[in-house]
């Protein structure tokens, strides 16, 4: 079974006292299904059309616990927080096998 992840970038932060709340409640959520984040940082680098924006790569064990993570009370509670805060692309990839 494959990895599940969650790949996040940050277009723009429009308010980062939000993005802050949002973050004290992101971490518990994610961390209480079973999420461990890999990435969770600037850009260093960026090359070709790549912008050097904020990312956060969080680790699930399975598809499955990625998108229930995403889905649960907790997060979607997080979210609320943020609301408009921030422009960002958020996907739900699979790992490589």
């Amino acid at each position: 079974m494959s990895k599940g992840y969650w790949v996040v970038t940050y277009r723009k932060i429009k308010n980062p006292e939000a993005l802050a709340e949002y973050a004290k409640l992101v971490a518990p959520a994610v961390q209480a299904a079973g999420g461990r984040y890999i990435v969770r940082a600037p850009a260093a680098k960026a090359y070709e059309l790549g912008v050097a924006e904020r990312t956060v790569v969080v680790e699930f064990e399975s598809m499955a616990e990625a998108s229930a993570a995403h889905d649960s009370a907790s997060y979607q509670q997080a979210l609320k927080v943020l609301g408009n805060a921030v422009e960002r692309d958020f996907r739900i990839v699979e790992g490589a096998a």
